[in-house]
């Protein structure tokens, strides 16, 4: 299995249109950067906690009252506005139906009962071939779901690009977020269907997805591209599952992610508050869905002011703000964010303590039943990686 890595967050269509250019030198950061990095960190962190803090009311406590379920067809279109994105409002099928494409919808059931929302394009658009074409899976990052590879206009979002390049696109989403919030036994109410993080998005979402896609289109092994949280469940998937790994045709990790200790994001000021007070603000359960309340004023205003907003966004989670598409960013928080476990904000929250990509670790004693050992196992890193150096990156490194 190949693999390469691209270092970049916000600027997906850029790593998609040049991954190419992945094999180029790797850039070594020197010691001088490294402090000043620590610097500007050290100065910034009050403000960036109270930018968190502000986040965390606006939409994570939102969640507390009631989960929001996703839109359905034709669903909210009538409160968008003219000035406003169409795709503010659709989903995932009619975001593809309306730029051309044809879309499947398919649910997929994991080992242990999630039930996962992947969406298929199989043909470009007006495309005269049906032979049988390459498979690829595109799986997003934390708070993401699968709109964030067809967000962007057809020729610059990655899953409209391999469609027209002659590629069976597969969009999978992790259990919990917008289009992957059932079980069969339990519910969304329940504090038990939130007890997961992308360690189990590893061994369980992307093996059921990836055998699925084999399964329905007879290949016998798939390209998969991963973002961010999707490129670290990529790497527990393909280490657990050595078979699995061999059907992997290549392993593409954009803005690849272990141990984010040096993100700069206000995001990863998360990590200076204490595991209580995280449980404080979000629950136990799901947290960081979009709040419907929310979504039309903001995906309005966004449409009004794409700069302020845009500026606001790459302040987030990084990237310039020349490489971003202002005119899109109503868009984007349209469907932005799409929400995660609580329990996998912890996990992050533990890996940046630690600085190392571990598995979660749920104390002595229960460790000991789910590992067989009092401490949480070492996810290893062995295999060789080609890596691509851009200072546009906040959420890793």
């Amino acid at each position: 299995m190949l693999s390469y890595t691209c270092r970049s967050h916000t600027e997906l269509s850029c790593c998609s249109l040049y991954w190419h250019k992945l094999l180029a030198a790797n850039q070594q950061e020197t010691e001088q950067e490294l402090q000043q990095e620590a610097q500007a960190r050290e100065s910034q962190q009050s403000p960036k906690m109270w930018c968190l803090l502000v986040l965390l009311c606006s939409q994570g406590i939102a969640f507390s009252a009631g989960f929001t379920a996703a839109p359905t067809a034709g669903a909210d279109t009538n409160r968008c506005k003219k000035s406003r994105n169409p795709e503010c409002f659709m989903n995932v099928s009619e975001i593809i139906r309306y730029h051309g494409f044809p879309s499947e919808e398919y649910e997929v059931t994991t080992e242990d009962g999630y039930i996962l929302g992947v969406f298929r394009i199989p043909a470009g658009r007006n495309s005269q071939n049906t032979g049988k074409k390459p498979a690829v899976l595109l799986h997003h990052g934390i708070l993401a779901d699968s709109i964030h590879w067809i967000s962007n206009l057809p020729n610059n979002s990655l899953g409209f690009i391999l469609a027209d390049a002659g590629y069976d696109v597969w969009l999978g989403n992790s259990r919990g977020d917008t289009w992957s919030v059932k079980h069969r036994t339990l519910k969304p109410c329940q504090k038990e269907f939130w007890q997961f993080s992308f360690d189990e998005i590893g061994k369980y979402d992307i093996p059921a997805e990836l055998n699925f896609i084999m399964n329905k289109t007879g290949q016998k092994d798939v390209y998969y591209i991963g973002h961010s949280e999707g490129s670290a469940a990529g790497f527990i998937a393909f280490s657990t599952y050595p078979d699995l790994s061999q059907k992997i045709k290549a392993f593409f990790a954009l803005a690849p992610v272990a141990t984010i200790t040096h993100a700069t994001s206000p995001l990863v000021s998360l990590t200076n508050l204490p595991k209580s007070l995280i449980r404080f603000l979000l629950g136990r359960k799901g947290a960081l869905h979009y709040n419907e309340l929310l979504k039309g004023p903001v995906t309005q205003f966004c449409a009004c002011q794409g700069k302020v907003c845009g500026r606001f966004f790459s302040y987030l989670v990084g990237g310039m703000i020349q490489n971003v598409n202002t005119s899109r960013i109503d868009s984007y928080l349209g469907h932005y964010p799409a929400g995660t476990s609580v329990q996998n904000v912890i996990h992050w929250h533990q890996i940046i303590r630690a600085d190392q990509f571990q598995a979660y670790d749920y104390g002595c004693k229960e460790n000991m039943k789910k590992y067989n050992q009092v401490r949480q196992l070492i996810f290893l890193r062995t295999h060789p990686w080609v890596l691509v150096k851009q200072r546009t990156e906040k959420f890793i490194y």
